[in-house]
């Protein structure tokens, strides 16, 4: 929930690629399923102490993800009402993504910004922050390359010096696949480990593991790495159930 990528491959395909960096205290958490969430068949990796998730794949048109923090660094300061991967996964309660804005309580949440791919047919990026006080709702241009990172772990220099990072590897790279993307998230840097893509800052906060969907009109696929129990990589094909024109 640290470090997003999004490549566009046509106007209603992408790939999507977020490290996890996380806290040694935290549970090592449980690859991705499918589970049916609020009557909608979602793929995610799950989060084994609250049961949320930072990233999570829909048989409809969206995909969600997470990142901890809004503009800037925050105080932690629990406990909190809900978990922020919680608020993720009870969006799928929704119609759509003003329904989502206007009517849920967002209060007694930790600072996040919550990125919404919505295929219907053509990509949109919905962009939602919350800094304890207010939504700040905007939209994303989905025909180019973009990067995120958390506003929590990395300040502004730090993320504008990850952009110039991200722009060198696109032009590097002009066919856009999952292993290059997946590959750029393992060894983008300059040998900083505690601002490098795959960080370890002294095994106190580090990148736990890397996950990645390829999302077509038609079909997806998810790739999932843990970084920590070093049991390989699980993939998972995603249906789609409903038309991205609906």
């Amino acid at each position: 929930m640290c470090t997003v990528t999004y490549l566009p491959l046509s106007n209603s395909s992408f790939i999507l690629t977020s490290n996890r960096d996380e806290g040694q205290y935290r549970k090592i958490a449980i690859p991705p399923e499918k589970y049916s969430i609020y009557g909608t068949q979602v793929y995610f990796p799950k989060d084994a102490d609250a049961n949320g998730t930072w990233f999570a794949a829909a048989e409809t048109k969206f995909t969600l993800c997470l990142l901890n923090g809004a503009f800037e660094r925050h105080e932690h300061r629990p406990p909190y009402r809900l978990s922020r991967g919680l608020m993720l996964l009870d969006f799928f309660k929704y119609n759509n993504v003003h329904d989502f804005i206007s009517q849920y309580n967002f209060e007694w949440i930790e600072p996040f910004t919550l990125l919404i791919f919505e295929q219907s047919p053509d990509t949109s990026i919905h962009e939602i922050r919350w800094d304890e006080k207010k939504i700040y709702f905007g939209m994303r241009d989905a025909t180019v390359p973009l990067i995120w990172s958390s506003a929590q772990l990395y300040p502004k220099a730090v993320i504008q010096q990850r952009e110039e990072w991200f722009s060198s590897w696109l032009k590097a790279n002009n066919k856009f696949t999952m292993e290059k993307i997946v590959l750029f998230h393992k060894t983008g840097g300059t040998g900083d480990s505690h601002n490098d893509l795959l960080m370890n800052r002294d095994g106190i906060v580090f990148t736990v593991s890397i996950t990645s969907v390829r999302r077509e009109e038609k079909e997806g696929m998810m790739r999932y790495e843990d970084m920590i129990s070093k049991n390989g990589v699980k993939e998972m094909k995603i249906s789609q159930t409903t038309s991205p024109s609906i």
